[in-house]
């Protein structure tokens, strides 16, 4: 950017009018005279280039003048930039695979929405390392602490119901966690563990796991998944075939509360696409990455080149007055 530290003294362009307009009069008026008898001899003599370059001693120091003043006028160009300082978040995102989680009470079905929104939230978490556990009868790392959005994004999008036993196991998937993030140095740890069941396998307690979770500072916030009352779960009839049946949806919401409460979270329910994905929003603003911004400005003066090209400029002026336009008087 430029601008001028003095730009009231730009004004004093004003005096190059009264310069003019004394150099036009001094022309008119102040010109020596000489008589002859007879001017046959010189008409029709052709002008020299010094008779047109005769003005051009005057208009140079008018620039050189006009320079001068806008040096006066401090020109400056500036650098804006700044300093961002970043504390990001270690998050994880545990996530059920069971079967149930096939229920069609959400469109399409549950852990398509569930995949969907956390795809979402991973996306507008720029500055923070994420991780992803899934977990059904037993737990696995799909991917570790990672900032590579893209891969992420591939890899939770590779998630589906059946790659591991069937079952529940809230506990064992909350460990496995918890276990990604116990060696982070991150100030602040989180866990969104979502379900849509009662724990009914692993070796390690719901309760438990939150215990440990607790001791190592990470805080877990707990989404139950599944409409109130009955819902279409999916199941296989004698041929092999998939098959849809009314189920009574069953979340141990208590085990979940408790969780979130031991680790300083909190405990969702969402019962829809639409209130699974403000869930995530509300969560993705309860733990806002740190960001300190330090603005600043350089400023880098000018006015040196334009005294510069206005000595220039005089001294060129005087030696074209002086020099090559020399007359006699």
């Amino acid at each position: 950017m430029f601008q001028f530290a003095n730009p009231k003294m730009l004004w004093l362009l004003t005096v190059l009018l009264p310069l003019a307009a004394y150099y036009v009069y001094r022309l008119r008026n102040g010109a020596a005279t000489i008589t002859v008898s007879d001017t046959s001899s010189v008409v029709g003599v052709r002008k020299t280039w010094r008779y047109y370059g005769r003005h051009l001693p005057f208009l140079l120091e008018c620039v050189a003048v006009a320079l001068c003043v806008v040096a006066l006028a401090r020109p400056q160009s500036s650098e804006h930039g700044s300093t961002v300082r970043t504390e990001g978040i270690d998050i994880v995102l545990a996530v059920d695979v069971s079967g149930s989680m096939l229920a069609r009470d959400f469109d399409p079905d549950r852990i398509t929405a569930a995949k969907d929104v956390a795809a979402k939230f991973i996306v507008d978490r720029q500055n923070d390392r994420i991780g992803l556990v899934i977990f059904a009868g037993e737990s696995f790392t799909q991917s570790p602490l990672t900032t590579d959005k893209s891969t992420l994004l591939t890899l939770l999008g590779q998630i589906r119901s059946g790659v591991l036993d069937d079952g529940t196991a809230i506990g064992n998937g909350l460990a496995t966690a918890v276990n990604r993030l116990k060696e982070s140095s991150a100030k602040s740890k989180v866990v969104i563990l979502l379900t849509d069941g009662v724990n009914n396998m692993g070796q390690v307690a719901p309760l438990t796991a939150a215990e440990i979770a607790a001791s190592y500072g990470i805080k877990v916030y707990t989404v139950g998944v599944g409409t109130r009352g009955m819902a279409p779960y999916p199941a296989y009839d004698m041929w092999g075939n998939m098959v849809f049946q009314q189920v009574k949806v069953e979340i141990d919401e208590q085990v979940l509360t408790d969780i979130a409460e031991m680790t300083g979270g909190e405990y969702f329910r969402a019962v829809d696409n639409r209130s699974l994905a403000e869930i995530y929003e509300q969560i993705d603003q309860l733990e806002k990455t740190k960001i300190d911004t330090d603005e600043f400005v350089k400023y880098n003066e000018l006015f040196g080149r334009y005294l510069v090209w206005a000595f220039v400029l005089l001294v060129v002026g005087f030696g074209l007055e002086k020099l090559w336009l020399k007359r006699i008087p």
